[in-house]
């Protein structure tokens, strides 16, 4: 791939492969599933992976909390730690996958564009693509890896929103401030009007003051896989990317996203799956996405956060 044009967002499975092929990618598995879930991703990368990866695990690549949140933004270093850990140099072409398909990778990549690592992409459809379309996995325990060099690079701040950040946001009505930020919201929609619960005890369901539900999976395709009950994901095309943003916030507002005219935030449950829709945006050619780090989780765990709902 040339490195003079500007590196994907998204890959195949065969782009994958070749890129394997040419000796100058490094493949990670950045499978992370919901609290509530059985599985173990580090236990199931050990036993099944795309040859040549290793595993990212969020959770620990991640900034200390007051609040004991999961998954935040790594400092400058320990992220540069991560990547020298796991063989990544500043001129590495990552690429990330989940075995979801399209669920927790396009988190990590937000996390490496964010650092200035631009060249990294996500594996569209993720391990269960790469095994559909008939590449090879591997199961054997993994050897050292080979280390690397990775300065400290520098965050976009610009690319996180924080609490006061997002509480300041939601004052005014978007509909009559055009300075005024719109936040879409990755959960799903009875968790958003509060009438289902949230999947972490204890916690109030409804949503942040003017924001739009948009829940992540409307920016993806769910494939069966033949002869088998097992799904996986991709992303929708351009044009479905762009009806699902339209149906959420409307025609103008959504030309207005894109064209960079009005800035936009993401947020989810814990700042998982925001990353979907970070990804959706950017695809659409959107200049002005940031994403909600604590998301939900950090909101709602506030005794004086505004909760919206409808229940």
């Amino acid at each position: 791939m040339s490195t003079a044009m500007a590196t994907p967002y998204l890959l195949s499975p065969s782009q994958l492969r070749d890129e394997i092929s040419s000796g100058s990618v490094s493949v990670l598995d950045a499978s992370w599933f919901m609290p509530n879930s059985p599985r173990r991703p580090l236990q199931e990368f050990q036993g099944k992976r795309i040859p040549g990866a290793r595993f990212l695990d969020l959770d620990e690549v991640a900034s200390h909390h007051e609040l004991g949140l999961k998954h935040m933004m790594p400092s400058e270093r320990v992220f540069a730690d991560a990547c020298e850990r796991l063989g990544i140099a500043p001129e590495s072409h990552v690429v990330i996958y989940d075995t979801h398909g399209v669920f927790s990778s396009p988190r990590a990549l937000f996390m490496f564009r964010a650092f200035g690592h631009q060249k990294s992409s996500i594996l569209d459809g993720g391990l269960p693509r790469w095994e559909v379309e008939g590449f090879a996995t591997v199961g054997v325990p993994l050897a050292e890896g080979t280390g690397s060099i990775y300065p400290t690079p520098v965050l976009d701040r610009g690319a996180i929103r924080s609490y006061e950040q997002v509480v300041t946001n939601s004052l005014p009505d978007p509909a009559s401030d055009s300075t005024v930020q719109l936040v879409v919201d990755a959960r799903s929609r009875g968790r958003y009007l509060g009438t289902d619960p949230e999947p972490r005890p204890g916690l109030s369901s409804g949503h942040i003051p003017h924001s739009f539900p948009l829940p992540f999976n409307t920016f993806l395709r769910t494939h069966t896989i033949p002869d088998a009950s097992t799904q996986y994901t991709t992303f929708l095309s351009e044009p479905e990317l762009r009806q699902a943003l339209v149906d959420s916030i409307g025609a103008d507002e959504a030309e207005l996203v894109i064209t960079g005219k009005r800035s936009i935030t993401t947020s989810c449950g814990s700042g998982m799956t925001a990353g979907v829709l970070w990804l959706g945006l950017k695809l659409l050619g959107a200049p002005d996405v940031a994403l909600y780090d604590e998301s939900w989780t950090g909101y709602a765990s506030r005794a004086e956060s505004r909760i919206e709902s409808s229940a």
